[in-house]
């Protein structure tokens, strides 16, 4: 009746007696998990009496661990205590599968303190195995977002040692992330910053190690990021080029002070006009986004120095499937430049005229 009466306003209490295998369908438990957000008491509890002694069932099953989640969130205290209870015991398991582990994760959200503890305990000898683990590395994530990371020292020490390997792993490299969001500056000094630093160029060209390196030039100290644009330095044009440690050059111009900037803009542009490494980087399917960054983020002389550079490539450059790419923004710029220079010296340019040489005379004169 329930599916074919489309009529009848259903409740909770309609389904007494019913709530396990109303929860177990795709249906019924979309139906369950509306209405216990505006139930009352009494009906929840009539659903949670059919729920409990089924629950562990229930978090494993596709659509029956969304209801146990709506009682994590919306269940009283005394409901979530005895759901958590009925974890215990089971946590690696439910961690390491599909749907369970998203109820562990509803857990660790809601219930307190001392019961997150003795979950996350479970764990405990464990913890690379659920990294690597497509579901438990999610509940990795959770407990170093949302328990106290000073309960965590047995989860960051299985890393210590670990951490190029974890960094260079689809989930690890998650998980690496979340430690240097959360947990303290101890932690995180006692054996993972250090070996992504001494491993920064190999992790900058592992599609999943760029990831960790691109977090601490974003979000660490200044001290690590600038330890990283060091490491980088005489190898600009080569990372530029790679797919993966390019989008690291790019956060080193973004995140790396003037000092980094300028470190990579001189060895874009060489020693001598003859050694130039920018046509190269511009007609690259990589480096030309590396280049276009630099654009963007340079000072105003900087740019005035790039844009004399590039005009010389202009016309080699349209040639290539990637220099078309920068070509558009370089003449735009150079136009740009050109009439603001022209502006300055009281000349204005009338339509048609050549100009672009404006930019490359000497101001002063």
């Amino acid at each position: 009746e329930f599916k074919t009466n489309k009529t009848r306003r259903f409740e909770l209490s309609d389904i007494v007696g019913h709530v396990v295998s109303f929860s177990m369908d795709q249906h019924g438990s979309r139906f369950i998990q509306q209405r216990l957000e505006t139930a009352p008491e009494s009906e929840t509890a009539l659903v949670f009496a059919e729920v409990q002694p089924r629950a562990l069932t229930l978090m494993t099953d596709v659509f029956g661990n969304y209801v146990i989640q709506k009682f994590f969130e919306h269940g009283s205290t005394s409901q979530r205590q005895q759901l958590a209870s009925q974890l215990q015991g089971h946590v690696l398991a439910l961690s390491l599968q599909m749907y369970g582990c998203r109820v562990i994760q509803k857990a660790l959200e809601v219930i307190s303190e001392q019961q997150q503890l003795e979950l996350v305990r479970e764990l405990d000898g464990h913890i690379m195995r659920c990294v690597r683990d497509q579901n438990g590395n999610h509940v990795i994530q959770k407990c170093i977002e949302r328990v106290r990371p000073e309960a965590l020292d047995f989860v960051v020490g299985a890393f210590y040692g670990n951490v190029v390997q974890l960094s260079s792993h689809p989930y690890g490299c998650r998980v690496i992330q979340r430690v240097l969001e959360h947990c303290t500056t101890v932690q995180k000094d006692s054996g993972i910053m250090a070996e992504i630093l001494r491993h920064t160029c190999r992790l900058a060209q592992d599609q999943y190690g760029n990831y960790v390196v691109q977090h601490v030039l974003e979000h660490g100290k200044w001290d690590e990021k600038m330890e990283i644009v060091a490491k980088l330095a005489g190898q600009i044009v080569e990372m530029s080029q790679h797919k993966f440690a390019s989008n690291v050059v790019e956060r080193c111009l973004q995140h790396g002070g003037q000092q980094g900037r300028q470190m990579i803009i001189n060895e874009m542009l060489g020693q001598t006009e003859e050694a130039d490494s920018l046509q190269a980087m511009m007609k690259d399917q990589y480096a030309n986004y590396v280049v276009q960054k630099v654009l963007e983020v340079c000072s105003e002389e900087e740019q005035t120095l790039l844009l004399t550079r590039m005009r010389n490539h202009l016309s080699t450059l349209k040639k290539f499937t990637y220099g078309k790419h920068i070509v558009a923004r370089v003449e735009k710029m150079v136009a740009q430049t050109t009439k603001q220079v022209a502006t300055q010296r009281g000349h204005t340019l009338i339509d048609g005229e050549e100009g672009s040489d404006l930019l490359y005379e000497d101001v002063s004169t």
